[in-house]
């Protein structure tokens, strides 16, 4: 855990990168560079530097945080509430139920009209392949076409809290958790990690965090093992930058249909499920079209394909596969837990509550992450806005 006398070094680790993210929206992981993803890291370590010291970081006298859920979640919910308030933001949920969009109005609309006070706006929107980032594109440039002609008094920035392809403020999270438990970026170059599907008795789980996770590990250096049964494949696109990232860095990135495969050797495993690119995009067509009857026979089919997989299990018997018998265990959560919250699902109840702890710590980051990257995309200088936060050193809670 970083301590009150680190954070010098952290803010003279952020001066030295030459990267800037003021005025950018966060939709990929991908999109930034290697510098820019390792200054949203350092502020979010500074972040909870300042907050674990009992030091206020409420950088914002005043404004609003927009969240925009049209999906249903609870860690990135409150991460987003929790993060935002952290600087100083109010929340207030734009529930679409019960605004004018029922009544015709337009995206552009909405997006100004939400906007007037709004310095950020996390959006989750991951139900429709080929829609999710392309709705958070048309609000970015309904956002700068209010702003450039003075309806807005200021350009609110945009976060990803879960697209179609990505899911960044998660694999952020799941990033900082794996420099924490390592002890640093540089150490996880070489680090195993295996991205797998495993069984689960629901179906249409978005391929953002699978995604998430080729997209952003590939960046650093590190062997990344993605398998699943066959059928199941992600975004061709997607699986295309995580191994032109591996290439770039120096890393590896294979692809297989054995779990037991990706397993062997692995310091880590995150079994998660997923749909696959052709059964989301087939699902999409019925959601749009409102076809039930059409979207029943799906998932009846679809749960049929999962049964044939219910071995794609995170057992303790998989786990010996692993480096030592020891690899550290990965979860987006909630987990399909085998004995616990399903007859049989992604792992057993064993392997999860020997590792349950580290999965709340892992998503414990979240906050942080979100509120980097609101800091970082709303001051210029993020380095010496925590600086003032430090010297003004104004207690949290006074007692």
């Amino acid at each position: 855990m970083t301590t009150k006398t680190d954070f010098p070094k952290l803010i003279a680790e952020i001066q030295k990168l030459k990267a800037s993210l003021h005025s950018k929206d966060f939709l990929l992981t991908w999109d930034k560079s290697v510098e820019e993803l390792k200054l949203v890291m350092l502020v979010a370590e500074a972040l909870k530097c300042l907050r674990t010291n009992n030091i206020s970081t409420r950088c914002f006298d005043s404004g609003l945080a927009v969240s925009n859920f049209r999906d249903n979640s609870t860690r990135t919910r409150f991460s987003f509430a929790s993060g935002s308030n952290l600087l100083g933001l109010a929340v207030q949920d734009l529930d679409e139920g019960k605004s004018q969009i029922a009544h015709g109005e337009t995206v552009r609309e909405t997006a100004n009209m939400i906007s007037f006070l709004t310095e950020v706006i996390g959006i989750r929107d991951d139900m429709f392949l080929g829609a999710g980032h392309t709705y958070m594109i048309e609000v970015g440039e309904a956002l700068d076409d209010g702003f450039k002609r003075g309806v807005l008094p200021q350009r609110p920035g945009i976060v990803n809290l879960q697209c179609d392809i990505d899911h960044p403020t998660q694999a952020m999270a799941d990033l900082m958790w794996l420099k924490e438990h390592f002890g640093s970026i540089e150490k996880l170059k070489g680090k195993k990690i295996a991205m797998t599907w495993a069984y689960s008795p629901s179906y249409g789980k978005p391929l953002s965090v699978p995604q998430g996770i080729i997209g952003l590990m590939t960046r650093f250096g590190m062997n990344v093992a993605l398998a699943h049964p066959p059928g199941y494949d992600l975004i061709p696109d997607v699986v295309d930058v995580a191994r032109q990232n591996a290439e770039d860095s120096g890393g590896i990135f294979t692809e297989s249909t054995s779990m037991d495969e990706a397993f062997k050797d692995a310091d880590i495993v995150y079994p998660k499920s997923w749909a696959s690119y052709e059964v989301m995009g087939r699902r999409t067509k019925l959601l749009k079209a409102n076809d039930r009857d059409g979207l029943k026979a799906l998932e009846k089919e679809c749960l049929a394909q999962n049964a044939n997989f219910k071995d794609w299990e995170c057992t303790e018997k998989k786990m010996k596969l692993t480096k030592g018998g020891e690899a550290l265990y990965m979860h987006c959560l909630p987990a399909d837990i085998t004995g616990v919250s399903c007859d049989a699902g992604e792992v057993q109840d064993t392997v999860f509550e020997k590792y349950r702890i580290e999965t709340y710590k892992e998503a414990g980051w979240k906050p942080y992450v979100i509120a980097a990257m609101i800091l970082t995309m709303k001051f210029k200088d993020a380095g010496a806005t925590l600086e003032k936060l430090a010297k003004k050193a104004e207690q949290r809670i006074i007692g």
